[in-house]
């Protein structure tokens, strides 16, 4: 940073570490007031968000009930905080969900991510801790500020915990922002270290994290994310291997190698060189845990090479193909001993790893009651299991798909389909999804795809040729259907709710360079080698997705809409309860001359957008900007849990971009929702009811 705030001090690390504290005074007052007590964090006091995901559950739930359909309109700005101060450069993509303990809202922000303590009533800044790591940060594969932090009492002190951009565990006084000298080395501890990976580069090592730590039974887990990759970089990529820590001495507790080493269980699903070289199958997502049970839940991401295995072959006479990629992993809290493993998909191509929080939930099945793990997909499944047990608690049939013939590949006979409850957005690719707003528009979407392939789900790449077929066409695309963002779960009603975009995009596979053994993958790569001229000024065009996104005709998108849609799964059946295009119909789509005359229904607008459900609504914000009735900006959006049907709406200067959460401090209920977007740099909204 450029400036000197007060409380400057060193972390006797050489690396510059800042603590800005103010109204200390105000802080000690108010948790004077609200004294902590004792708890094992599995469930928070009401009208407190004390994890990311609202409880270990991951339920995103909360059971305040002051904001309803009769007053949702008349919220108001409380408080907003900006945090295009708080890194070198203003933040564009800010992905946080805050915690609110004691009266305190705790969140990472900036380009820097930094830690930062706010008066929960006034928006106040109390204190903020950020690290500056020199080339470490900057060479890091997960910048920006991240998607949030933890919080840690044993009922006589608090903390807070969150990772770096450069891959550093930082403890911290929850109530002052000083580092907790008997946690690691002054407060930190180097991640890149202690790894079980020989000659990882503390500064250039491309491993990091995004997601927020989970704390549970005085174990900080911590999860792994790296750079975006289609095929190995070299003969050994990072490993994703997940630990546990002492949450009062940051002291390693154990290791998961989710890449199993010779001699542990899972080691034979994997070619032997391609153990040694593969790297990625971290956990990038956020996870979950039920702290009667003990039992961590972990999302596994799928190996190095997202959509070509080439590079890791798996075994014929092994259903599961190179564990513990793309598997739900239960763990023992305190050991990190496997529990239990269910692989959702097999030897992926895709890029259909799994990408958020699994969502614990009590459920009746059959008249018996079952403790449930769900966890929700980008391929736009909800997989359910007992999660004692692993056991599905609907059938889970392997069934065979489809072989490829790109060279050198290897393919699973069989993948994983879920079979109750029903898939909650569309899968695979028809004639039938392409755009219908006219005739016409239908008719130049089937011209185009007449150059791809088309198929259901689990279809697979193919090599990418000009004159056909140019790629698979994909739907859920290679975000999905459901990403970080998740879902939410109400335990009294057991309706599970979900935000999920409908893209078809395209996944062809390039024949390699000179000098190089591996495919290269493309989206819509197939090169012409006899380029056309440039159109004519003003004449319609077809887009063929080079270069990478989506297909599109004439800027419209290739599917039909809805473009972004919520569903709610009532679990007790398990079935669909309804489903609604969320988000209005954009600008581009309601300005399209190919539509003047035409009534559009209202389309959804995509995003990264998480729900929250509280006691008597659920709530959303839109993605992307959009000319609303107040200006430029995006809604905020509430539903009736029941029917789906909208109640209420108000403002926001810019789309929603890290999911919304809610808190109570002296009877009255806040709604926290975090925006951002081109040329609108983060801030953190705050509303409450008009007084």
């Amino acid at each position: 940073m450029s400036y000197d705030p007060p409380g400057l001090y060193s972390s006797g690390m050489n690396q510059p570490s800042y603590r800005w504290l103010v109204g200390f005074g105000a802080l000690i007052l108010m948790m004077g007031v609200a004294t902590v007590t004792p708890r094992g964090q599995t469930a928070a006091k009401v009208g407190e968000w004390p994890t990311y995901g609202a409880d270990l559950a991951s339920t995103r739930y909360s059971p305040l009930d002051q904001i309803t359909a009769d007053n949702f309109n008349k919220l108001q700005l409380a408080f907003r905080f900006k945090t295009e101060n708080l890194g070198p450069r203003p933040e564009f993509q800010f992905q946080g969900t805050p915690l609110m303990v004691n009266g305190v809202l705790y969140v990472t922000g900036g380009t820097r991510r930094a830690a930062i303590a706010l008066d929960a009533t006034t928006g106040e800044m109390l204190w903020m801790h950020s690290l500056n790591e020199g080339k470490r940060g900057e060479a890091a594969p997960r910048l920006l500020s991240g998607r949030g932090l933890s919080y840690w009492s044993d009922g006589k002190e608090e903390r807070i915990v969150y990772v770096t951009p450069g891959y550093q565990m930082v403890a911290l006084n929850a109530k002052t922002g000083d580092p907790v000298a008997s946690f690691g080395t002054n407060g930190i501890v180097d991640l890149k270290q202690n790894l079980d990976q020989e000659g990882l580069d503390l500064i250039t090592g491309e491993i990091g994290l995004h997601a927020a730590p989970i704390i549970a039974k005085d174990v900080i887990v911590i999860g792994a994310a790296h750079r975006e990759g289609s095929a190995p970089r070299s003969k050994t990529n990072v490993k994703g291997y997940i630990r546990g820590f002492d949450v009062r001495t940051g002291k390693r507790l154990w290791i998961f190698h989710t890449i199993p080493m010779k001699g542990e269980a899972g080691y034979e699903t994997w070619d032997p060189d391609a153990q040694v070289y593969t790297g990625n199958t971290g956990v990038w997502a956020q996870m979950s845990a039920d702290e009667d049970l003990g039992i961590l839940y972990m999302p596994v991401e799928m190996p190095t090479g997202d959509y070509y295995g080439g590079h890791r072959h798996g075994k014929a006479d092994s259903r599961d193909s190179s564990l513990y990629s793309e598997s739900l992993v239960a763990l023992d809290i305190k050991t990190g001993q496997r529990k239990w493993h269910y692989q959702l998909v097999h030897h992926g191509l895709w890029d259909h790893d799994i990408p958020c929080a699994p969502i614990l939930m009590d459920l009746v099945v059959d008249g018996k009651p079952v403790k449930a793990v769900a966890q929700p997909t980008k391929q736009n499944w909800l997989y359910v299991f007992d999660r004692i047990t692993g056991k599905p608690v609907w059938p889970i049939e392997e069934r065979p798909v489809e072989k490829g013939n790109v060279p050198g590949e290897w393919y699973a006979p069989t993948q994983p389909f879920v079979t109750k409850p029903p898939a909650y957005e569309r899968q695979g690719v028809t004639i039938d999804d392409l755009i219908d707003y006219t005739p016409e528009l239908r008719a130049e979407a089937a011209k185009l795809v007449s150059l791809y392939k088309l198929g259901p789900i689990f279809t697979p790449p193919v090599v990418a040729k000009w004159e056909g077929p140019r790629g698979t066409l994909m739907l859920p695309d290679v975000t999905g259907g459901a990403n970080w963002q998740g879902g939410s779960f109400d335990p009294e009603t057991k309706m599970f709710y979900i935000f999920t975009n409908v893209t078809i995009t395209t996944i062809g596979l390039m024949p390699p360079e000179p000098g190089r053994s591996d495919m290269l993958f493309g989206r819509g790569a197939a090169r012409n080698p006899n380029p056309p001229p440039p159109p004519a000024a003003g004449a319609p065009a077809a887009g063929g997705g080079g270069g990478g996104g989506a297909l599109n005709i004439q800027g419209l998108p290739l599917v039909k809409p809805p473009y972004a849609t919520i569903t709610a799964i009532d679990m007790t059946k398990p079935d669909i309860a309804w489903k609604i295009a969320h988000g209005d119909t954009s600008d581009a789509v309601k300005n399209h001359p190919a539509l003047k005359g035409l009534t559009i229904p209202r389309t959804g607008r995509q995003g990264r957008i998480g729900v929250l459900a509280t006691k008597t609504l659920l709530i959303a914000g839109e993605g992307g900007f959009n000319t609303t009735p107040q200006g430029r900006g995006a809604m905020l959006r509430a539903y009736n849990k029941a029917t789906g049907a909208e109640v209420g709406a108000v403002y926001m200067p810019a789309p929603q971009t890290g999911s919304p959460m809610t808190y109570s401090i002296n009877g009255t209920q806040y709604i926290t929702v975090s925006v951002s977007g081109p040329g609108f740099p983060g801030e953190l909204l705050v509303y409450k009811l008009a007084q």
